[in-house]
């Protein structure tokens, strides 16, 4: 099925194989969960990777039906770069609030005091340096686990990950020294100062993601689903008009119907002209879609098919 597919048949094939499509569903949320409950057996202090964006919400859903509604084993961890879009931010404490969830906040900027994170000009991306601080909250909290919302259809990096991912005593992944993961047993050992980023998500796709959502009636930051704002396009993106990322001279600025497939830093995170008004909507649209979310939103994506990997190496989410 491609872009030009009529947007009739592609609601059908939404809509009337639901029971394969809730069977598949099923057994990603299954795995999910037995992956949320091994990581709370196994470790002694882990932590939820929380943005606020849909795949960390779809994961706390999932822990919420792992463990019970205001009874998960593990507090949520946020690191904020300063530059967050303020609906994502807001809703991520309204979820954590409504939930009971220790949430812990630790941010770019306080890195940046220390001296720890400095940006090579003030209009840098901070994206990048959310490792250090992601670093440094791991040695204050002594973290051994670390659970994350990436999936393996995001990029190629994040293909070669494990679902459970081991991390050396510096946070430095180490793709050709990554544990077997035979008839899901995990190898859980680890050496003082290591810890494991793990990864519940890992076989779900972008597709899987909004039918979850639209099934379980998952509720997300407003910016997910259509609405106006001014863009500018800049190298076959749309790059949101904000104080951060002001229009560059020449730029033509538009009003324009947009929605986010991924949410992140304001500085390298761009939307997508679209009409999606809610779940169903927007799954139709990522059937039709030929060009990944990352690859579609991402400005610090573009510069290099390999710049994944070395910021996960250097200890990236």
């Amino acid at each position: 099925m491609n872009a030009r597919t009529e947007p009739a048949l592609l609601q059908q094939a939404v809509h009337q194989p639901a029971r394969l499509s809730n069977a598949q569903l099923d057994a990603l949320e299954e795995e999910t969960i037995f992956i949320l409950r091994e990581v709370a057996a196994s470790f002694e202090r882990p932590t939820l990777l929380f943005s606020g964006g849909k795949d960390s919400l779809v994961l706390l859903k999932c822990a919420e039906k792992a463990f019970g509604a205001g009874r998960l084993p593990y507090p949520l961890l946020m690191i904020d770069t300063g530059h967050n879009f303020p609906e994502v931010t807001a809703f991520r404490d309204h979820r954590a609030q409504e939930l009971g969830a220790e949430l812990i906040v630790r941010s770019v900027e306080d890195s940046m005091a220390r001296g720890t994170v400095r940006l090579s000009h003030p209009g840098e991306s901070r994206n990048v340096h959310q490792s250090v601080t992601l670093l440094e909250a791991i040695e204050e909290f002594r973290f051994d686990a670390l659970i994350g919302g990436a999936r393996r259809d995001e990029e190629k990096a994040r293909a070669k990950e494990r679902i459970f991912s081991h991390r050396d005593a510096f946070g430095q992944w180490q793709p050709k020294d990554q544990r077997p993961e035979l008839w899901t047993l995990f190898n859980t050992r680890l050496a003082p100062g290591e810890h494991f980023r793990v990864f519940p998500i890992s076989n779900w796709t972008e597709l899987d993601v909004w039918q979850y959502i639209e099934r379980e009636h998952i509720a997300l930051p407003s910016i997910y689903y259509t609405h106006k704002r001014e863009v500018v396009e800049r190298r076959g993106l749309l790059v949101p008009v904000t104080e951060l990322t002001p229009p560059r001279d020449g730029e033509q600025v538009e009003v324009r119907d947009v929605r986010f497939r991924t949410v992140g830093d304001i500085t390298c995170t761009c939307p997508v002209e679209s009409l999606a008004a809610d779940a169903a909507d927007v799954v139709v649209e990522t059937l039709a879609a030929e060009v990944s979310e990352r690859g579609a939103t991402r400005m610090d994506d573009k510069t290099s098919e390999a710049s994944m990997e070395k910021r996960k190496k250097d200890g990236y989410f």
